[in-house]
């Protein structure tokens, strides 16, 4: 059956935005396109028929990045389960952190920043500050229904980022191994939830 004129191709997208994580995290910014459409198995022009520049390449990654990260606070019922919703948001944002493959890529952003500073805003803008506008929309859906009384939205979402991340955040990016274990990562996530949520209750 022919594809329809625009229509995604879900497992190719999924193919280089997979080659791009690898390759990215490999050889840094500079690696080409044309390495990325090898890893992925396909050709250098179907990868700039999906992201016309390594710049939207990088968005897009950070986007599919944030929505795995941010699916918590999508879920059915999260409004209604505020504590639950944030610890399973901060076991979310603690798994990315321990992912070394995930982290090799932005080891290798920082390093290129200051060479590519037009890619290196778009993975702030899509990645970082997408996620904490996404949760501070959240604590303001709860603040709206009387669960938590907050004022400024988007401080709080960086002071909970910030309690969940802490040095953990800074070991990965050392590449230096997790002090943690699983179920030590889902009692901070826990406490994490937990306090915030008494530090914000109405």
């Amino acid at each position: 059956m022919p594809r329809v004129p625009g229509q995604i191709d879900v497992a190719k997208t999924e193919a280089i935005l997979d080659a791009a994580v690898e390759v990215i995290g490999e050889r840094g910014l500079a690696a080409p396109m044309e390495a990325i459409a090898r890893r992925a198995g396909v050709s250098k022009q179907t990868v700039y028929n999906h992201y016309g520049s390594k710049a939207e390449l990088m968005r897009a990654l950070m986007q599919r990045r944030v929505d795995m990260i941010t699916a918590p606070l999508r879920d059915s019922g999260a409004v209604d389960n505020p504590t639950e919703t944030l610890e399973a948001y901060a076991r979310s944002l603690l798994e990315t952190v321990i992912t070394n493959k995930s982290y090799s890529m932005m080891r290798v952003v920082m390093l290129g920043a200051g060479e590519m500073p037009d890619v290196a805003q778009e993975v702030y803008e899509a990645g970082p500050l997408s996620a904490r506008r996404q949760l501070a929309a959240f604590l303001q859906a709860e603040t709206e229904l009387g669960r938590m009384k907050v004022e400024d939205f988007d401080q709080a979402a960086e002071i909970f980022s910030g309690m969940v991340m802490g040095q953990t955040q800074m070991r990965s990016l050392l590449r230096l191994p997790s002090e943690k274990t699983p179920d030590e990562y889902g009692r901070l996530a826990r406490e994490a939830a937990v306090r915030f949520m008494r530090a914000y209750a109405p």
